[in-house]
């Protein structure tokens, strides 16, 4: 009996200014099934999905729903067609209530006003079945990206949507919540629901996935069936060559203490954070989800208040209020929400990369334009940078080189401490290699790194040390020899020695 095909696209071609997003992609997906598109940063992938979801129009092409020829799809008609999206960067209105995101247009009226009482009611029954806890009245702007993702994820189940696109849905999940979405999936597959998944983290696409289309530059590769492939095979497909070890090894004496922070408490969160780094070392944060990790970097950064604590810079101690006197003292903060506070999507590479030195390269109120170009064609260089001219908007860029600009941005200012938190978060495997091997030239070069991941493989090939945080302290350090799994997984979720339960291990490693 053949599978019955729920979408059907043929000879998909899209274009943005100086990039050929789509040409001539063709792809069926079946009722019920869970299809995987897989591929480097820039294939292709979220463009397929916003002209599936209505958000982008297609150039050119055919676009079939169950059997029926679409020609011009806009989100609100693809809803209406049973189609739903789940976007990599979060599509909810900061200062409105939980509750007030999932009913956004689609409000519950009792008379002439809006049925408070219910909405909250429906929600809770929306979470209760996503086994999700989360205060319906708190605001989007108060939840941490995992708890945006899961409003997310609840929204798309609210409108019951037939064909689903999740790009990157678990980006910033602990494998806890993996689990719970990994179960409903299997629950919506089971009621017919096709499922379009986007990730760069092939362990889950191996326990998920249908079937796996893969992507390069804008071009349909191969679509396989999970089930009959291997990892090898999908990166050498999605690459198209050969990528070297996963973490590469770098050589490097540690140096004098370039930082130490002393008995640091800020919110209510974080109490007597104490450590030191050294030049030229990569030094790993772990921790579970709120653990306090992003919180200490931005108090270190002076972007939040820090109530108590002391932090010596080179030795020397330094009152740091605000970003701009982390930024004097040789500070510099890579953001976990790079779309949001790591870069402007709206200004070009070459403004981004020059923004904090504008005052270096100003003469007489005026940009230095022969400067500016020229120190924006150097980190394009150096950093290999992606881009068809340094005049290109970063928001048409992948994400890895997203990430190389908001880094280029930091370098220009020479900066000695470089804070990295996420740093590979939603990038391909290929991009995440450049990432690392970028790290350990800064590393190499005298830089000191502070990394925050939440991947484990990521902390332990990376980090020189690894320091443990668990409820807003940190709770141990594990040296690069003892850098095990279970070592650090028992310090992170605050138990001893053989009580690392399999619960706080999903919690941690994804």
């Amino acid at each position: 009996m053949s599978k019955k095909v729920s979408l059907k696209m043929v000879n998909i071609c899209k274009s943005y200014p100086g990039v050929k997003a789509l040409s001539n992609v063709s792809i069926d997906l079946y009722e019920g099934e869970v299809h995987a598109l897989l591929g480097e940063n820039g294939a292709g992938k979220s463009t397929l999905c916003k002209i599936i979801a209505g958000a982008q129009q297609m150039d050119s092409g055919e676009y079939f729903i169950n059997g029926k020829q679409i020609y011009h799809l806009t989100p609100h008609t693809a809803k209406e067609h049973g189609v739903g999206i789940i976007y990599q960067e979060f599509n909810l209105v900061p200062y409105l209530k939980v509750y007030e995101n999932l009913f956004l247009g689609k409000e519950i009226k009792k008379g002439p006003n809006t049925d408070k009482k219910e909405m909250v009611k429906r929600t809770k029954e929306v979470f209760d079945r996503l086994k999700i806890d989360i205060d319906p009245s708190a605001r989007i702007c108060d939840l941490s990206n995992a708890y945006k993702q899961l409003v997310e994820i609840a929204k798309a189940v609210l409108e019951k949507a037939k064909i689903l696109c999740m790009d990157e849905p678990t980006a910033p999940l602990t494998n806890r919540e993996v689990s719970i979405l990994f179960d409903l999936i299997a629950d919506l597959k089971k009621q017919g629901v096709t499922i379009i998944y986007i990730s760069h983290r092939l362990e889950e696409l191996f326990e998920v996935a249908d079937r796996i289309t893969i992507m390069r530059d804008g071009e349909y590769v191969k679509t396989v069936e999970t089930s009959e492939t291997n990892r090898k095979e999908l990166v050498g497909l999605m690459v198209g060559r050969e990528l070297g070890e996963d973490f590469p090894k770098r050589s490097v004496e540690l140096g004098e203490e370039v930082l130490r922070v002393e008995n640091l408490s800020a919110s209510k969160k974080l109490k007597d954070i104490s450590f030191v780094l050294r030049k030229g070392e990569i030094l790993g944060f772990a921790g579970l989800v709120g653990a306090g990790r992003t919180e200490v970097m931005r108090a270190i950064f002076g972007a939040d208040k820090k109530i108590t604590g002391e932090i010596y810079i080179h030795g020397r101690k330094t009152e740091i209020k605000k970003p701009e006197d982390a930024i004097k003292n040789g500070i510099g903060l890579i953001p976990e929400d790079r779309k949001g506070q790591g870069v402007s999507l709206t200004m070009s590479v070459r403004e981004n990369i020059s923004l904090i030195k504008l005052k270096d390269i100003c003469r007489l109120m005026t940009i230095d334009k022969k400067r500016d170009e020229g120190i924006s064609k150097q980190y394009i260089a150096a950093l290999s940078i992606k881009t068809p001219t340094m005049e290109q908007k970063v928001k048409n860029l992948s994400g890895g080189n997203q990430q190389k600009v908001a880094l280029a941005k930091w370098l220009t200012m020479d900066t000695d401490i470089i804070i990295l938190d996420e740093p590979t978060r939603g990038i391909d495997v290929g991009a995440k290699q450049e990432i690392y091997v970028l790290m350990n030239q800064l590393a190499e070069s005298g830089k000191s790194i502070i990394m925050i991941s939440s991947e484990m493989p990521e902390l332990i090939g990376m980090s020189d040390r690894i320091l443990a945080m668990y409820e807003g302290r940190i709770k141990g350090e594990v040296s690069d020899e003892l850098a095990t799994q279970q070592n650090i997984l028992e310090l992170a979720s605050g138990g001893k020695t053989g009580e690392v339960e399999q619960d706080e291990e999903k919690d941690f490693v994804k």
